[in-house]
């Protein structure tokens, strides 16, 4: 008899644990944090053309993270106000982050880093500086905007706390943003994630839309995160917490229209999407279950345009860059919100491609200028002799190849295939 019950004891207390952890495997946490990153006066401007001084700023720019964890896995997204960052940051990035956290802790290689592409911020690139002989990099203020972005992530870490997820999808833009390569091919969907905590109150939201930061023109020599701003002000003042901006699919020519290019605009419109936010989230959805799954693969993306490898050669562009590139996609989930990373200015086409493979009910993102930062990954029509889609001499200058955008579904197909 006692060996029954000795059998029957062990029995209980292995189900007991198993039911244990199965639970606090379905308690999400978050946090998040901001840092600012303003670069310095007399930096060089990114977007637009060469030698473009800042003078001063105008609204500040961020590094915002959210760290989001369960008791298996956990993952950063790390959202930065500039023209894009390039891959090799990202990897410093990660660098320092693990630095910081023990790896036993948190995996470094699940930081993922966007940017919000605005053109009123510091050149990282290195092809805005005094003429495209020279680069327009600051080493300096990189390693600052770099270590600010890991000293985000690392607060958010510190800072993370049980929460419930919900979001909401509705669509935004209609009338002012446009894509005038080609009208048929816009991604309107404006699509939230937010965590709150056990009181109701914000931990962080994520919003993801396309649209370039462009109501700012190549007059503008103050810097600033252009509609992001009023964005970020307006749900500070409605949701408070920190609220990050993940731009959608950009490439082609999705653009601001028939507003006027000024601060003001650039901030009611800022302000309107942030209203819009708050009130899908009046009718959000809870986020079905807490797992949270993370994959990414890094490959070499080939760079058959000459001028871009001819840069890098000369240091203007301060990466290694040739005809197989190393950068990095990632395709990763939080319950049943699913999301992917594209490595530069994406066509649309890329971006409804992408979210039709993602086979869930929940909220789907897309994570434009996602890891990495190479130009415009654009279909290849844009390629054809004689196209007349809008600025395709300029796109495809600024672009790594015509055969960029299915080389990147491929791996996005290949990731969600080893998910299965």
């Amino acid at each position: 008899m006692k060996k029954f019950e000795r059998l029957f004891v062990l029995l209980f207390t292995g189900c007991f644990l198993l039911l244990a952890g199965l639970a606090k495997a379905q308690v999400l946490e978050a946090g998040a944090a901001e840092m600012k990153i303003n670069p310095p006066e007399g930096s060089y401007l990114a977007g637009y053309q060469q030698n473009r001084k800042s003078t001063g700023v105008h609204d500040d720019l961020f590094a915002k993270a959210v760290v989001i964890a369960n008791a298996q896995n956990s993952i950063a997204i790390v959202t930065i106000d500039c023209i894009g960052l390039p891959y090799p940051l990202v990897q410093k990035i990660r660098d320092e982050v693990e630095e910081r956290i023990p790896r036993a802790d948190f995996n470094a290689d699940h930081v993922v880093v966007s940017s919000t592409h605005t053109h009123s911020g510091p050149d990282v690139i290195g092809i805005w500086g005094e003429d495209m002989t020279q680069s327009g990099t600051d080493s300096a203020y990189i390693n600052q905007l770099v270590s600010s972005a890991a000293e985000a992530i690392v607060k958010a870490w510190k800072g993370k706390q049980r929460v419930i997820a919900r979001y909401a999808v509705t669509s935004f833009g209609q009338g002012w943003v446009e894509n005038i390569s080609d009208s048929a091919e816009v991604d309107r969907d404006l699509t939230v994630l937010q965590f709150v905590n056990s009181k109701g109150k914000n931990i962080a939201s994520l919003t993801n839309f396309a649209c370039h930061p462009t109501f700012l023109d190549k007059e503008n020599t103050l810097v600033s995160a252009d509609f992001p701003s009023g964005l970020y002000k307006q749900l500070k003042t409605k949701l408070g917490g920190v609220n990050l901006f993940l731009q959608g699919a950009i490439g082609g020519w999705v653009q601001p229209e028939h507003v006027s290019r000024s601060f003001e605009d650039a901030e009611k419109k800022g302000r309107e999407l942030a209203d819009m936010v708050v009130l899908a989230l009046k009718q959000a959805k809870p986020l079905k279950g807490s797992g949270i799954y993370y994959a990414s693969r890094q490959f070499e993306l080939p760079v058959a345009n000459k001028l871009l490898r001819d840069l890098a050669t000369a240091r203007v562009i301060k990466r290694d860059i040739s005809e197989g590139t190393p950068t990095e996609i990632a395709w990763f989930s939080v319950g049943d919100a699913m999301f992917a990373t594209h490595p530069g200015e994406t066509s649309p086409l890329y971006s409804l491609h992408t979210k039709q493979m993602m086979n869930t009910s929940g909220p789907r993102f897309i994570l434009g200028l996602g890891m990495d930062e190479l130009g415009y990954i654009i279909k290849p029509d844009f390629f054809a002799p004689g196209t007349r889609l809008h600025a395709a001499a300029y796109l495809t200058s600024m672009s790594p190849g015509m055969e960029a955008g299915d080389i990147m579904m491929n791996v996005l197909e290949e990731l969600i295939e080893d998910s299965k």
